[in-house]
């Protein structure tokens, strides 16, 4: 079936159009999408206003005889050091004398070196610090530092696009932000795989901007897969509005409501734990490996049923307009600002906040359940 004939077939969906490796399409009022696709194997969804890039994945030219240095040495850090070196770039791990970070890159037998030597000798400089340290350690450790030619780059747009770091003059600004956990960034890659990324050219002060960050993500292996190039502020908003909404904020406040619920009717805490939480994983494993159509498919018609004629009164007009003052405060940098404000304050209220759900009935009713289930400690 040619790739115009699948798009007139998937029109409905008109946030996405499936095609396959070197298709072009011409979606009505988005205009044409070609993509090659990875091995010629894989099915790629292009959404509008987002372009997906045909790189080799192996093109490293642009890091070579180059030094990288990965500021970090954290989940994130440590998968993206591990691939490029593996990949075959001189590789500098800066972290602090102390602390898991510093034994892991031990263990990994990297030089390490402090923070400001980083920033005066690598030619790419990754951020892998968490969000709300990363600032304090730029404006001591680092900008001092930097010179022009030099290639800044991030995991993750938030400080660059809440305006926490700001690069000097002549110093590129680059984004690879792998869309999963460090530990599967480099998982995937030991298998001769990759995890899709998103890639980001905030400032090209060399003229290679690109080619340094599309080298850079084929070192993690991200190029095996699919990169896709968006900007700092999309990557941010929409990340952080998915870990609010819906990955973090949303599913587990959903959990605990449904659990709460079944609890106060009278069933027994396991029960309600097991039907509103644990069995998630197998919902989700479907959506995620099929697509949520297919993932309808293969539930019972009862489950089907009850999703398609009840879910909507969950998640309704009294969400959606929670849902966009959460993408409303993000956007403005009210997020942003509270948070950094929140962890230089000594972060009280978060430590407050994350103590509320531990030793919880719910807790409680999780780790009763987990023991029927040992294999689960090995995963």
């Amino acid at each position: 079936m040619s790739a115009q004939r699948r798009y007139n077939r998937l029109k409905t969906y008109d946030t996405a159009v499936h095609i396959s490796r070197f298709d072009t399409v011409t979606a009505p009022g988005k205009g044409m999408f070609r993509v090659d696709a990875v091995r010629a194997r894989a099915w790629v969804v292009v959404l509008p206003g987002m372009k997906l890039i045909d790189a080799n994945e192996k093109n490293l030219d642009a890091l070579a005889g180059k030094t990288a240095a990965v500021v970090g040495y954290g989940n994130q850090g440590r998968a993206h050091a591990l691939n490029l070196r593996d990949s075959g770039l001189k590789v500098l791990a800066a972290q602090r004398p102390g602390g898991r970070g510093h034994r892991w890159a031990t263990e990994d037998e990297f030089d390490i070196v402090p923070v400001e030597q980083a920033a005066k000798t690598a030619d790419l400089l990754i951020m892998g610090l968490p969000d709300e340290s990363a600032s304090d350690v730029y404006r001591a450790d680092i900008q001092p530092h930097l010179r022009p030619g030099q290639t800044l780059g991030f995991i993750h747009g938030f400080n660059i696009r809440f305006g926490f770091i700001t690069p000097p003059d002549g110093v590129n600004c680059v984004m690879v932000a792998p869309k999963g956990p460090g530990t599967l960034v480099r998982s995937l890659f030991e298998e001769g795989k990759g995890l899709p990324a998103l890639l980001a050219v905030e400032r090209d002060a060399t003229g290679d901007a690109l080619a340094v960050a599309l080298a850079w993500a084929a070192g993690i292996g991200a190029t095996r897969s699919g990169v896709i190039e968006t900007t700092f502020a999309a990557e941010t908003e929409a990340d952080l509005f998915g870990e609010q909404v819906i990955l973090c904020g949303g599913v587990t406040s959903l959990m605990k409501a449904a659990f709460e619920t079944l609890t106060e009717a009278g069933f027994a805490p396991e029960l309600a734990y097991i039907e509103c939480i644990h069995e998630l994983k197998q919902i989700v494993d479907l959506i995620y490996t099929q697509g949520m159509a297919d993932m309808r498919e293969r539930i019972s018609n009862t489950a089907a049923y009850g999703d398609v004629s009840r879910g909507p009164r969950i998640v309704d007009e009294r969400v959606r307009a929670s849902m966009k003052e959460i993408l409303s405060e993000i956007q403005s940098g009210a997020f942003a600002d509270e948070w950094i404000a929140e962890h230089r304050a000594g972060a009280r209220k978060f430590r407050t906040l994350l103590d509320q759900d531990t030793n919880t009935p719910l807790e409680s009713a999780g780790a009763s359940v987990r023991k029927l289930m040992p294999w689960l400690k090995k995963a």
